[in-house]
């Protein structure tokens, strides 16, 4: 096996171990995420309605 196929199966163990035994702390981790996306996204469309604006 390569070591970007252990590292891809380690990634996935460890989110449904979290999922599994933390639901709780995982949604939330999900929520920040999700949050730090959306601001991003707002960010970048304010610069570019900036620019041609």
């Amino acid at each position: 096996m390569n070591v970007k196929k252990v590292v891809t199966l380690a990634a996935v163990a460890l989110v449904l171990f979290l999922l599994i035994t933390r639901p709780n702390e995982s949604a939330e981790a999900v929520r920040t995420a999700l949050g730090w996306l959306q601001s991003g996204a707002e960010s970048i469309i304010t610069f570019v309605r900036s620019l041609f604006g």
